[in-house]
């Protein structure tokens, strides 16, 4: 697996991607219907998508979401989360829980990407915790997480045994900010999917105006009460380097991403081709 660390060039490919769906109450909502893959095949719309958390869902005005259809969701989020901003599910829809950070929890610590409104709420304890590119590296370690600890390859199994079911309707998968847990799952299905390295980094890099653009009063309150911008940047949006430290430790731990899902999350070669049948277009 080459490495990619080139965002102009991946940046540059987003704009060949569908775009951030228009939603009024979900925010970063994608569908990775549209995306390129190998040979001049493309991802299957209307059928795996993405976002931030759905507290504010509301299908009565806003029906962009409504004609999703949509039939299961996926929630990455932690307990606190959950209870703090519960989702709003669309009548009919399976609510399933894949609590990615949940071995990071109980080992005591909360990681950053938990925590977003909490540290974005106090520059002091931000700067303590996160400053001097303590945030970068923070980062880094959950993302090398999201590969290797138990709790996450549960979530990441069940997302993918999910999107294979043949009987599966349109599925959405979502964490807080729809950035790192989310960006992880689609990562890991496009790849299988037949994506090339730019291709991923394209649509992992994609969901930065989506994500600045939810969170911009947050930010700019931090900014105001003598928080370090580049603290918010780095908590609010994300990087080549954060996705390439998991690919690393896919490589590392198992030699490819065709492994990781075979070793690491359980996922059966089966699955894998029905995954393939019914997603690529």
């Amino acid at each position: 697996m080459k490495h990619m660390h080139d965002p102009q060039t991946a940046t540059a490919g987003a704009a060949t991607m569908t775009a951030t769906l228009p939603s009024t109450t979900v925010a970063n909502l994608r569908d990775l219907g549209g995306t390129p893959l190998t040979g001049g095949r493309t991802v299957r719309p209307g059928l795996v998508l993405r976002s931030g958390q759905l507290d504010r869902l509301d299908l009565d005005a806003d029906p962009t979401v409504a004609a999703l259809g949509l039939t299961t969701v996926i929630d990455f989020r932690s307990e606190a989360e959950r209870t703090s901003y519960p989702d709003r599910v669309p009548a009919g829809a399976r609510n399933l829980v894949g609590d990615v950070l949940a071995d990071k929890m109980n080992s005591g610590k909360m990681p950053a990407a938990a925590q977003l409104k909490d540290l974005l709420s106090d520059p002091v304890v931000a700067e303590e915790r996160l400053g001097g590119g303590k945030a970068q590296a923070l980062f880094g370690e959950v993302y090398r997480s999201l590969v290797s600890s138990g709790s996450a390859q549960a979530s990441y199994r069940m997302l993918l045994t999910e999107l294979a079911d043949p009987q599966a309707g349109p599925l959405l998968f979502h964490c807080t900010a729809g950035k790192d847990r989310t960006g992880w799952g689609a990562t890991i299905i496009l790849s299988l999917l037949g994506a090339d390295d730019d291709t991923l980094m394209a649509e992992y890099l994609s969901v930065n105006p989506a994500v600045k653009q939810a969170f911009a009063p947050m930010i700019e309150g931090f900014t105001a009460a003598g928080g370090d911008p580049d603290i918010a940047l780095a908590l609010i949006g994300v990087f080549p380097s954060y996705l390439e430290a998991a690919l690393d430790e896919v490589e590392t731990r198992y030699g490819s991403m065709e492994k990781y899902v075979r070793e690491g999350l359980g996922v059966s070669d089966e699955t894998v081709e029905a995954l393939r049948a019914r997603l690529i277009a």
